[in-house]
């Protein structure tokens, strides 16, 4: 598995699935290796703001899964395929790279190739996108329905599949907490100005004017992000390791949704991977309007909609102060992750997959 990072979840969301589906491969003893490029930007800038601690941290939580990291101009090919079944190129890859690994397939065989796509660069950059070579891959693992067809219907790729991301329910689970530190967490990103409007109208806005003891996790917050924050009264708790979520989850009696702007409105039926993660908690949700065009959950049971500020201030008020309506929502939402949600669903998807590659189907 070539992907950009598997030790760290800096600004890079990819890991929290890739740890899951690593870690449920070696549980039913598979070999597997991940190969991330030796000066992967997620991991600089984890060791930049946290100090080299925060790869201790991941080391610790995570005690069965390690990566090859390598420089790409020593990258032995043949060493790191010679004995694959399986391999599978992340399209944080540079181009050069997945062009390299497509023709060490044509050239030396032996295995089965995929490509793995989890961005909105298909409808963002195109461009970018159509210029990978998958001329010698088997196909491609799309996040969702729509880029898959993206890539079938700009002949990017002869075959593509729905592959979605899920929870690692091996740690994210719901867990007992006798503190709680608030009323409202949301964990996420700010960065590159894809949300900063829709966290105005559904987060910083709805918090303030509720009153509510609010706590916001993540990186790349400008100065006036972190001003906006605190004008709201919402705290800033700065890098949270992807792995303590939960624990941080239990601390609080809701959280949020707000998806990037290209998912909201050009790519329907993604909702990211930190919606599987926050009802695999079992922490009741509102999320910002995204269309579940692929019926992945069930709206109003699973978790509530707000269509503007006005809804979410009325939801999240609703939460606080009816707990067992919120807590019937978030066991709706659980049981939901747990019957088709989970990195055991997809690992048994992607050997389905594989098994039809096997068979030549």
């Amino acid at each position: 598995m070539f992907y950009h990072s598997l030790i760290s979840d800096w600004n890079h969301g990819n890991a929290h699935f890739l740890r899951g589906i690593v870690y449920e491969l070696l549980s039913r003893d598979h070999r597997v290796r991940v190969y991330e490029p030796r000066n992967a930007w997620s991991v600089q800038n984890l060791t930049a703001e946290c100090g080299p601690a925060a790869v201790r941290g991941f080391k610790k939580a995570y005690p069965k899964l390690c990566s090859a990291r390598y420089d790409p101009e020593t990258l032995d090919l043949d060493k790191a395929l010679g004995d694959a079944d399986l391999v599978i190129v992340h399209e944080w890859n540079d181009h050069s790279l997945v062009a390299a690994i497509g023709k060490h397939r044509a050239r030396a065989g032996g295995y089965r190739l995929l490509f793995h796509d989890t961005h909105h660069r298909s409808i963002t950059n195109p461009d970018s996108m159509s210029a990978y070579d998958l001329t010698n891959y088997d196909g491609v693992l799309a996040f969702g329905k729509v880029i898959r067809d993206i890539y079938i219907s700009q002949g990017w790729a002869n075959r593509a599949w729905t592959w979605h991301e899920a929870a690692d329910t091996r740690v994210f689970k719901p867990i007992e907490s006798k503190k709680t530190e608030g009323d409202l967490v949301w964990i996420g990103n700010w960065g590159d100005n894809e949300r900063s409007a829709e966290l105005q109208q559904f987060l910083l806005k709805p918090a303030k004017e509720l009153g509510l003891k609010a706590r916001v996790y993540g990186v790349r917050y400008p100065e006036e992000a972190l001003s906006a924050l605190s004008k709201a009264g919402i705290d800033y708790g700065g890098w949270l390791p992807n792995y303590r979520a939960p624990q941080v989850f239990s601390k609080f009696k809701v959280t949020v949704h707000v998806p990037r702007r290209p998912y909201a409105r050009a790519l329907p039926g993604i909702p990211t991977i930190r919606v599987f993660e926050a009802l695999a908690c079992g922490i009741p949700l509102v999320s910002a309007p995204w269309d579940d065009v692929e019926g992945l959950f069930t709206t109003g049971r699973d978790f509530l909609v707000a269509r503007n500020s006005e809804g979410m201030k009325r939801h999240l008020r609703t939460l606080i102060e009816e707990p067992e309506f919120a807590r019937q929502l978030s066991e709706h939402g659980l049981r939901t992750i747990l019957s088709r949600h989970t990195c055991v669903h997809r690992v048994d998807e992607m050997l389905d997959i594989y098994a039809t590659l096997e068979v030549g189907g």
